[in-house]
This record gives structure tokens, C-alpha cells and sequence, in this order.
């Protein structure tokens, strides 16, 4: 809960003004962070899709502010900093993580995470201010299947290089790139992303410069008291109610089909929200699986999308919601556990199933692509990886956009000028999958096709979903069309992988979202 204020304290002096213009300030820092990290990677992966997120820590962990890049990872990325939290913090410190058990999401999401500390008065230790963080999707870390994201994971050691959260200096960041492919430009990303933490560490001491070490930290707790007063109010209005949702994911990476059901209860009381996945089937033998912390930043996207988008995006904001999951199921896995598809598969499903829950409370739109359609293409001397976008659900009072990354993705699309540059790939067709999206009074968004030609030998793997289950709609909208896999005009299943040899075609053609409300 808030805390009460000292009207002797620093943050009395806090006025809604200056809350606002360091709320201000620090998103401003952030997002020039992503900017710093886009401009200097060398990846396509991260310089023209952006699957990148920064964001600043206070000196207890909590976080601050973020820029508003990619949801499953800024949700998650508390779970990092709260890794290394009890570690010994010295200046010029460098941490690195991708271990999904202890802050991580899946292997290719890298975490590079910096103690920030003020200067002192003479005589006295400088004293830590916070910490500044960026996480990126590397196009491969090691492993036995390029890029990390194989279709038939079943431990994590099949996914590539786990990394513990570790000191990196300079040797270490070397020594860890020469374990992965194409070792050069993976450690040109993570020096990128160390120059984005470093463009977080300038700013927030220029702040403490202007307003005082002692104003800026009581400025920051303000701040995540501010998100969680806003969650709170918007939660009181809500009617009190227990609200349940189900849905599946379609597991057939193993062989034969089958369905992993998934199931939540939204339990609104006052000013709070307990979101309870009991029930939910057990982890698999496959990649579905879901670490705690990613599960909770898609719980957390959905919460925030149907109650205040607006309220300042920080750890307080979620004080108000509890998730429970059960140990051992499929969105809260144990160690060692395949994740490769539960942080980009899983993830996009729970907040389908968050916000199919608070629908009952809260006007919530129809459902859409519910995946990132994962796309992996390599063979000597490149990896290449990209999620497509789909249609997005329609709302109550709107159509839903066509062809954009949908829930708990937010990247760009790989330019056809860049990826041909680049990689032995031609682009046959990119476009709207017109017709797509579900009918209603309110028509969801269509999908996309794309559709690339193999110009050399290499490997494929697709990590899809929503192939056999339409995005559903809601209040007497249509459900969207279920996308579709095809390898030389043949179907594939939702999971699969394979070799394209010069001339192949794999299409891709996306799910359509939910229409809103009955056909007039």
C-alpha cells in the first residue's frame, strides 16, 4: 500500500508538477536507452525489429519506468534485477542473465543489467541510486538448434547457453559470445545494449545533479505510489465477482495433436485483484512451458491494458494483483524445462485468457492472433529469426488494426530491403490476408501473408499457434480465421522444422482477430 507522507519529508515536497515532469524525465530516459541500443546493434533481429526493452531500476530493486517496447519483457525484467539484488554492488558493475529460472524469459532474451551510483559527499561511499537495464533477443545463443528457438525443445540445455546471472567485463562478454554463432555480431548486440545502460546511468545522475540525490529517490518512490493509487481507484469501480476463462495451446511438436488447457479465475474485492491459474494442465514435454516471471508480466500486460494504460508503467502499478500459479504447471514450469515457445506461445495466450477473465467486469476486446507466429531461418554464416504480426480483436467501439504484432509483442516487421540484402532469402509476397478477420459489428483485424523463397540450403523452424483454434469473438462477433503454415503449397503443423533447399517457398499466413458485437 502507499506509504503516509512526512510533511517534513523529501517527498512532501513532491508537488503533482514535478511528479509529473520526473515521470517525464525518466521515460524520456528510457526511451532514449532503446534508441542508444537500436542505433548500435548490429543484428537485423535488433536494429530493424526492435526486439529490444529498457528500463530503470530505484536502489530496492522496484521498477521505476520503462519505455513502452516489448510487453513479455519488461513485465519480466524486475525478476532479473531481483537476481542479482542481494549481490555485493560496486561501481562499474556489469551483470549478465538468460537463465529463465533465475530472471530470464527463454535463452535469447539476454539481460545486461548496471548498479547505478551516486556521487557522494566527501568523506562518505558513494551510494547506489539504482540500477539501469536492457534486455534483447539475440539472433542465436549457442546450442545445438541456431537461434535458440527450436520446435521440439524438451530441457533447457536444448535451447542453447544458459547463463546464471554473472559478472561481465569485457573478457567475460567475449568469452560468452564465442559460444554462439556469428560471435562477432553477438558482441556488437551486447555492447549495444551495455551503451544503453550506460545512456540510463548518465541521465538518471544528471537528474540527481539537478534535483538532489535525496529528491530524486524520494521522486521515484512517489512514482510507483502514484501507479498504484491509479490501479487501485480504477479497480474499486469495478463490481466485485469471481470471473473465469479457459483456453488451450495447440501441442503438436511430439507427433499427434493434443491440446494444453489453460484456465484462470479474475477475483475482484475492493481495490484488489487476485488472478488464480489452478487448474491449469501440468508442464509438458516440449517447449510450451511458462517461467513464473513471464507469466506475471503477461498477467500484469493485461491488467493494465483493461484498467489504466495510462498510469505511469512501474512496479507499483501492480501492486494491487496477486497471481498464483501452481508449481510444476505449465505456466509456472520447474527447472530444467524447455520455455523456447512459453515465453513468446504461452505468454500471449495467458493474457488471451487475463482478458477473456476481466471481461466480465470490464468492457475487454474480442480476441486476437494470440501469437507471434515464430520464424526461424539459418544454415552456415547466418541466422535469421522474425515474429509476424496478425490481426488484432476488435473493441466495443472500434474495428481491430490489421497486420500488427498483437498483445505481448510489440516489434517491427523485418524490411523486404533489408532481409534480401542480408540473408539468401527472396521475398515472393508481403500483404494484408484480406478476409481474415471475424465479422461483427465491429470487424476484427486481418492477418498478414508472407511468403520467402529459399535462394541457398538452409534450416527452418516455425513456433506458431492459433492453426487449429480461431481467435475468438466476443458478444455475438464472428471468430477470425485460424492462420495456416505451407511448405511448397503443402501444409505444415503449428510446430514444425525442417531444410529448404534453393526455390522452396514457406508461406506464412496469419490469424485474423475477432470481430465485436453482432452484424448489423
Amino acid at each position: 500500500m502507499s506509504r503516509e507522507i512526512d510533511p517534513r519529508s523529501d517527498r512532501a515536497r513532491i508537488d503533482p508538477i514535478l511528479l509529473q515532469v520526473l515521470v517525464g524525465a525518466l521515460r524520456a530516459a528510457c526511451d532514449e536507452m532503446g534508441a542508444v541500443l537500436v542505433r548500435a546493434a548490429h543484428s537485423a533481429n535488433i536494429k530493424e525489429r526492435r526486439d529490444c526493452s529498457t528500463a530503470l531500476f530505484d536502489g530496492a530493486g522496484e521498477l521505476v519506468m520503462q519505455a513502452e517496447h516489448i510487453p513479455v519483457h519488461l513485465g519480466s525484467m524486475p525478476d532479473a534485477v531481483a537476481a542479482v539484488l542481494a549481490e555485493e554492488q560496486r561501481q562499474g558493475d556489469l551483470w549478465i542473465l538468460n537463465d529463465p529460472y533465475r530472471g530470464g524469459t527463454h535463452l535469447p532474451d539476454i539481460t545486461l543489467i548496471s548498479p547505478i551510483f551516486a556521487p557522494a559527499d566527501d568523506g562518505e561511499e558513494d551510494r547506489l541510486l539504482g540500477f539501469a537495464a536492457s534486455r534483447a533477443h539475440h539472433a542465436d545463443v549457442g546450442g545445438p538448434t541456431p537461434a535458440g528457438m527450436p520446435a521440439g525443445s524438451v530441457r533447457l540445455e536444448d535451447e542453447g547457453l544458459v547463463i546464471p546471472p554473472t559478472r561481465a567485463g569485457d573478457e567475460k562478454l567475449a568469452q560468452l559470445a564465442g559460444q554462439m554463432r556469428n560471435p562477432r555480431q553477438r558482441l556488437a548486440d551486447l555492447r549495444a545494449q551495455r551503451a544503453a545502460n550506460l545512456t540510463g546511468e548518465r541521465r538518471l545522475l544528471e537528474l540527481a545533479g539537478r534535483y538532489g540525490i535525496d529528491l530524486l529517490r524520494a521522486g521515484m518512490t512517489e512514482i510507483l505510489d502514484y501507479g498504484e493509487r491509479r490501479t487501485r481507484a480504477r479497480l474499486a469501480e469495478l463490481p466485485d465477482g469471481v470471473h473465469e476463462a479457459e483456453d488451450v495451446m495447440e501441442d503438436d511438436a511430439g507427433g499427434e495433436p493434443r491440446e494444453i488447457h489453460l484456465r484462470v479465475s479474475a477475483g475482484i474485492e475492493g481495490d484488489r485483484l487476485l488472478l488464480d491459474f489452478t487448474g491449469t494442465d501440468p508442464q509438458v514435454e516440449g517447449n510450451l512451458n511458462c517461467p513464473l516471471p513471464v507469466t506475471k508480466s503477461a498477467a500484469f500486460f493485461a491488467v493494465r491494458v483493461l484498467t489504466d494504460p495510462d498510469a505511469p508503467p512501474s512496479a507499483g502499478a501492480f501492486r494491487p494483483v496477486e497471481v498464483i500459479a501452481p508449481a510444476g504447471c505449465l505456466v509456472n514450469a520447474r527447472s530444467p524445462a524447455a520455455v523456447a515457445a512459453g515465453n513468446v506461445e504461452t505468454s500471449s495466450r495467458i493474457a488471451d485468457l487475463v482478458m477473456a477473465a476481466l471481461g466480465g467486469a470490464i468492457p475487454a476486446p474480442a480476441q486476437g492472433q494470440g501469437t507471434m507466429n515464430n520464424l526461424t531461418l539459418a544454415a552456415e554464416g547466418f541466422t535469421y529469426y522474425e515474429t509476424l504480426g496478425g490481426g488484432q480483436g476488435a473493441c466495443p467501439d472500434a474495428d481491430g488494426p490489421s497486420a500488427v504484432h498483437v498483445a505481448m509483442s510489440n516489434t517491427l516487421n523485418t524490411p523486404i530491403e533489408a532481409l534480401e540484402t542480408e540473408f539468401p532469402l527472396r521475398v515472393r509476397e508481403l500483404a494484408i490476408r484480406r478476409g481474415s478477420g471475424g465479422e461483427g459489428r465491429h470487424r476484427g483485424g486481418d492477418g498478414l501473408v508472407r511468403e520467402l523463397e529459399a535462394l541457398a540450403p538452409m534450416g527452418f523452424t516455425l513456433i506458431t499457434e492459433r492453426r487449429r483454434h480461431a481467435p475468438r469473438g466476443r458478444e455475438g462477433g464472428a471468430d477470425g480465421k485460424p492462420g495456416r503454415n505451407l511448405l511448397n503449397g503443402e501444409a505444415l503443423p503449428s510446430k514444425a522444422a525442417g531444410e529448404l533447399r534453393p526455390g522452396d517457398r514457406l508461406r506464412i499466413e496469419t490469424p485474423g482477430g475477432g470481430g465485436y458485437g453482432p452484424p448489423s
